[in-house]
């Protein structure tokens, strides 16, 4: 697993075991084989400045940031995903977290100090690595549900996304935001999304053999952009026996119009179905990844991507996310009176998603966004009351902004538990999408006009489509693997069942009996309510691969032991 980290200055010296320091006071370090490639230092006057994650900055542009007297103007000044570290001579160390959370950093409390760093898993091993249970009851709950602050780990802290972090004395001496949703006209909107997602590219890609995901238009864009800078390997899945129609017939249509991309296939047959057992025992991640269930077929494309010789592989995981968003303006519109309009848009949702246009009026009068999203989508049966009753969920106002935000924040950071599961391959999986100036961009636009019932995913044609094949262009769709969910339950029934008496109904936060059912009931392949089963399944696992991992090792440097 590849991550970063360090001491809070003046405080007490502890590093992780396999540390490669940047500097000594206060320690600053990189963990894993490919952690080093988006690592970049500048020294200048007595201060030091660390950059972490790809970065369009200019090496002029990070000397201002590193004589600049407000560091955090510079957290979403460039194009890519990353972290800023300063150490100043004043003494205090300020760390910058992005506006998306793609670059997480947390913070664990030790006896004489404060160590944080971009792994929440590795400080467990600092506060004795158990889980939180009131962070996983909200996880099972609604998986987009924040919980400000609090990590999977009990007694480490998420340092919030778009905030600012200064270190002092062995303590925190200040947490502070400094990203905050700026409205712009939708043109300029448009043109901050087209150099975001060019720039965050070409920062990722530069140097390096690179694949691409090719299959609906938010991966297919990123492999045309990746093929701007020079030659990439774009890969689609598809159903064994099936190598046409679909995803397929898109992406070598796409292939016919770029000379400078390898197009190949990867065809899914039953050991590849969602929840079998994979080649690769699943990897503890920071908390439950979204992959865990798909952990057979992502590993073995993993895989092929190595075979393939790409060192930079992207996926377009957030895509759908902002460009797709469901109708949470809705409750916008009612909040400020606007009735002709939500009715209006209620019902070419409603005829758009094949439900009541009602539901959705009455949802967007509540300010329910968990009924927007999901359409009336069902909450877990089996939660059990003491785990509902462990949560302290702030009242946050279900606005369009608040709900995008929150999606937008929980899928990077899940984005992230699948970049570690890519480091234990030896892949660089990268999200451009999840890039914070990405977000910034499509958070300035209004939120009526980030989504559309007679346009697919506006923003974003607005934005790159000049730069896109026809093929890619003209696509509206992409490939649907329900069915893979329902048959990989039932193939796997007996495995998928022993996980429901596991780890969960052990610490108190499931009744086993409604998660059978329904599991019987998906393998049957009756209409299943995948948002809330998923979760709890990826759950089950993650705390079975955490049991099964070593602890991270840590060393306290005063003792004279370390990995250096």
């Amino acid at each position: 697993m590849n991550w970063f980290g360090g001491c809070a200055p003046g405080g007490r010296s502890i590093v992780p075991a396999g540390a490669r320091f940047i500097w000594d006071d206060p320690p600053l370090w990189t963990v894993g084989a490919g952690s080093q490639r988006f690592v970049r230092t500048l020294t200048d006057r007595g201060g030091r400045l660390a950059v972490f994650g790809p970065c369009s900055a200019t090496d002029g542009e990070l000397s201002r940031a590193l004589s600049s007297p407000d560091l955090a103007a510079f957290g979403g000044a460039w194009a890519g995903a990353y972290s800023l570290v300063r150490a100043g001579s004043d003494g205090i160390l300020e760390v910058i977290s992005d506006a998306a959370g793609a670059c997480p950093v947390y913070t664990a409390r030790v006896p004489g100090g404060v160590v944080w760093g971009s792994s929440s898993r590795a400080l467990a091993g600092l506060t004795g690595g158990r889980a939180d249970t009131e962070w996983l009851s909200a996880y099972l709950l609604d998986v987009q549900g924040e919980m400000p602050q609090r990590s999977a780990w009990s007694g480490v802290e998420l340092v919030p996304a778009g905030h600012q972090l200064g270190l002092r004395d062995g303590r925190v001496q200040r947490l502070s935001p400094w990203w905050m949703i700026r409205r712009s006209a939708y043109e300029e909107a448009v043109a901050s999304l087209g150099d975001a997602l060019v720039g965050g590219v070409r920062a990722r890609v530069a140097g390096v053999p690179v694949s691409s995901d090719v299959a609906g238009l938010d991966s297919s864009t990123l492999a045309v952009l990746a093929a701007l800078e020079g030659p990439v390997t774009g890969m689609t899945v598809h159903p064994d026996g099936a190598p046409e129609g679909g995803d397929v017939t898109y992406a070598r249509a796409l292939a016919r119009t770029l000379s400078v991309m390898r197009h190949v296939l990867f065809p899914l047959d039953e050991r590849h179905l969602p929840l079998s057992e994979a080649e690769t025992e699943l990897p503890a991640t920071d908390e439950p990844a979204p992959s865990s269930i798909t952990w057979a077929r992502c590993s073995a494309q993993l895989r092929a991507v190595s075979r393939a010789g790409a060192v930079c592989h992207m996926t377009g995981d957030g895509g759908d996310t902002l460009f797709q968003p469901p109708p949470t303006h809705l409750s916008d519109l009612a909040r400020s009176g606007q009735w002709g309009r939500l009715i209006a848009d209620a019902q070419a949702w409603g005829l758009l998603r094949r439900v009541s246009p009602w539901g959705l009026v009455g949802a967007a009068v509540r300010r329910d966004s968990f009924a927007l999203v999901g359409g009336g989508g069902q909450r877990p049966a089996w939660l059990t009351a003491a785990a509902r009753d462990r949560l302290s969920l702030p009242a946050v106002e279900n606005a369009s902004d608040a709900a995008l935000l929150a999606e937008v924040r929980y899928v990077a950071r899940s984005a992230r538990t699948e970049q570690q599961l890519a480091d234990s391959l030896g892949v660089e999986l990268h999200n451009p999408y999840l890039d914070g100036r990405v977000v910034d961009a499509v958070m300035s636009a209004a939120p009526r006009e980030r989504c559309s019932v007679s346009r697919y995913k506006p923003l974003l044609a607005d934005a790159v489509g000049p730069l896109l094949p026809q093929p890619v262009r003209r696509r509206r769709t992409k490939g649907v693997f329900v069915g893979e969910f329902h048959r990989g339950m039932r193939a796997n029934l007996r495995r998928v069942l022993d996980l429901t008496e596991g780890r969960l109904a052990g610490l108190g936060l499931v009744t086993p009996e409604p998660v059978r059912a329904a599991v019987h009931a998906a393998a049957l392949g009756a209409e299943t309510a995948w948002p809330a089963l998923l979760p709890t399944l990826n759950a089950e696992m993650w705390l079975a691969a955490v049991d099964r991992a070593p602890a991270i090792e840590w060393h306290d440097r005063r003792g004279g032991s370390s990995d250096r």
